[in-house]
């Protein structure tokens, strides 16, 4: 019955190429934004809500999705935050005892068009050639030009500020207020297993919106600071990086993920350049350069820290690398306590190859602490 329901659907690549499939349901409905693609094999639901993915239209790799439904506690986000979905293979029932509605009840909850029985292997083939680049989703697969026209009137994500869509817009408080330690964070679009991560190490967090200045964090008199991870382009983030410097020259440990280590290396000086394909997946390799060790990580980025400048810069040391394109996976600065990494520790894919890092932070903060006594 769902398969006779579904619809005829495209994807329209900016450059004009065409996938065919169809719709997810029944439902009528066109998307845009950049399209990228992820390479896990479980998680999509953690990817949908994840505030990085703001504005984008995601592939799936895996060949099957939804076959485990959705879990409510499941989510980085109180609501989904990719622009639509393109898959393979469309799961309408599901198989799991801690699933509590299908992918389709989740997706229709959240106003999400979506489509499958794309050749996905082709498209994502195809994004590798020719880079990412925007795109439309759309049922209206006899009115091409129209869309066309449409879609080159979307913005490209290269300079597009969007912190300020996913970040949250009052202070507020998580974890234990009688814990040992308090951190600011600066809300670019934080995932909520990061604040578990932090919490889980006895920290009570202030989250800050985005635009929030150093003076306002700094009189709630943190221990320590957070950048988050989020969408879009850093280099717009004039605010940001204004208060990354701050938070530096405070002399207080600062940790920073993902749009928080490009926001501690433009703090430093250090450009940003949009990457022809990112990085997106829970498989990406990466050297840890001070211990020699491999870790197995997640990574949804589509921006990089500049690496030539980030080796010539005498305040930064690169820790991390990626080992697929070389490209910074982390960076520390020389006399402070502060550094970030290009990848997210509190995903697990390995599951405990970066768990290290939370605990780094932690030490630094207890090392502040008694130094200052």
């Amino acid at each position: 019955m769902k398969y006779q329901s579904k619809r005829k659907a495209l994807v329209l690549l900016a450059d004009g190429t065409i996938f065919y499939g169809k719709s997810v349901g029944s439902k009528e409905g066109t998307a845009f934004g950049e399209v990228c693609f992820n390479t896990g094999m479980t998680g999509y639901q953690e990817i949908f809500t994840d505030p990085s993915y703001f504005g984008q239209l995601m592939v799936t790799t895996n060949a099957h999705i939804g076959n485990y439904g959705t879990n409510g506690d499941e989510v980085e986000s109180e609501s989904i935050k990719i622009a639509g979905l393109i898959c393979k293979n469309f799961s309408y029932e599901y198989s799991r005892s801690l699933a509590d509605k299908s992918l389709e009840a989740f997706l229709n909850e959240n106003n999400l068009f979506a489509i499958s029985d794309v050749d996905t292997r082709a498209l994502v083939s195809y994004i590798r050639d020719n880079g990412a680049m925007n795109a439309v989703i759309s049922t209206e697969v006899e009115n091409i030009e129209d869309l066309k026209k449409r879609l080159a009137e979307v913005p490209s994500m290269e300079g597009l500020e969007l912190a300020s869509k996913v970040s949250t817009k009052m202070p507020y408080f998580y974890g234990d207020e009688s814990a040992s330690f308090k951190i600011a964070a600066l809300d670019i679009g934080i995932k909520k297993n990061i604040l578990r991560n932090l919490a889980k190490r006895d920290a009570y967090i202030k989250v800050f919106p985005y635009d929030t200045s150093f003076e306002e964090m700094q009189s709630w008199n943190p221990n320590a600071y957070f950048i988050s991870n989020g969408p879009g382009d850093p280099e717009p983030l004039s605010d940001a990086i204004a208060a990354a410097k701050e938070m530096i020259a405070s002399g207080k440990p600062v940790f920073g993920i993902c749009l928080g280590h490009q926001i501690i290396a433009l703090a430093n000086g250090v450009s940003t350049y949009k990457m022809y394909n990112g990085h997106r997946g829970i498989n990406h390799p990466i050297l840890n350069l001070l211990t020699g060790k491999g870790e197995i990580t997640s990574q949804n980025h589509g921006f990089a820290v500049n690496r030539e400048e980030t080796e010539s810069n005498p305040d930064l040391e690169i820790t991390h690398v990626h080992l697929n394109d070389k490209t910074v996976a982390g960076i520390r600065m020389k006399e402070k306590d502060v550094f970030s990494v290009q990848y997210h520790p509190e995903a697990s894919p390995g599951p405990h190859d970066a768990d290290y890092l939370f605990d780094q932070f932690f030490d630094l903060i207890m090392k502040d602490r008694v130094e200052a006594v």
